[in-house]
């Protein structure tokens, strides 16, 4: 079975893509993967990823669902007249480590009968889960820990985004019993080498890396 590492968040616009990238950058042969990308207008994902890590385009696979609206999947398929089909989901059969970007949130709908997390129950790959520092976190992150647990669905650690917040960042592992993998904070100048300055200071490179041994 392929070994890839599954990065969700709590919450929309947390920096989830930036961390994406981040350990796409930071994982040896890493191929970068979006499943589903919902607006085209601008830069995708994809393209962000491959301008914040700078890494050549064989380290990127096409996705599976191109939709034009910037949307919760099911409805952007909806509006873009695209059937999306769960089961052609599979993770893609390649001789490298796969980093994944889900969709928005855990419970986002692909379909209106199929949710993201749903799929990575189908998966079975250990997910890092990307939190927010501030106000609220505790909650969504808390309340997203026990969904992929309901599930069965392996956590490999929490990631924090954003200024530091002692407190929030303590908490939330202790009540969980979830590892924390460090925060990559807020950087107001974002490039390729800041990231990964970034990533090798405050983030445990070597928990990632033992997530796809």
């Amino acid at each position: 079975m392929n070994k890839a590492i599954i990065v969700t968040g709590t919450d929309t616009d947390i920096g989830k893509t930036v961390v994406a990238a981040g350990i796409a950058m930071s994982i040896p042969q890493a191929l970068y993967w979006k499943p589903i990308q919902s607006g085209l207008e601008g830069m995708t994902d994809t393209e962000a990823v491959q301008m914040l890590t700078g890494l050549p385009p064989e380290r990127f696979l096409p996705e599976a669902y191109r939709l034009k609206t910037p949307a919760s999947p099911h409805l952007s398929a909806r509006i873009d007249d695209v059937v999306i089909n769960p089961a052609m989901l599979t993770l893609p059969e390649v001789a490298a480590p796969l980093v994944v970007e889900g969709a928005g949130g855990l419970m986002v709908p692909l379909t209106d009968d199929y949710l993201t997390i749903d799929l990575f129950a189908r998966w079975k790959q250990p997910v890092v889960l990307v939190a927010r520092t501030g106000l609220g976190t505790i909650n969504h992150s808390l309340l997203s820990i026990e969904a992929l647990r309901a599930r069965d669905i392996p956590i490999g650690g929490i990631l924090f985004s954003g200024e530091a917040e002692e407190e929030n960042e303590r908490i939330i592992p202790h009540i969980s019993g979830v590892r924390s993998l460090g925060r990559l904070p807020w950087m107001e100048t974002l490039d390729t080498a800041r990231l990964h300055l970034a990533m090798q200071a405050h983030i445990d490179i070597a928990a990632l890396k033992a997530l796809l041994a």
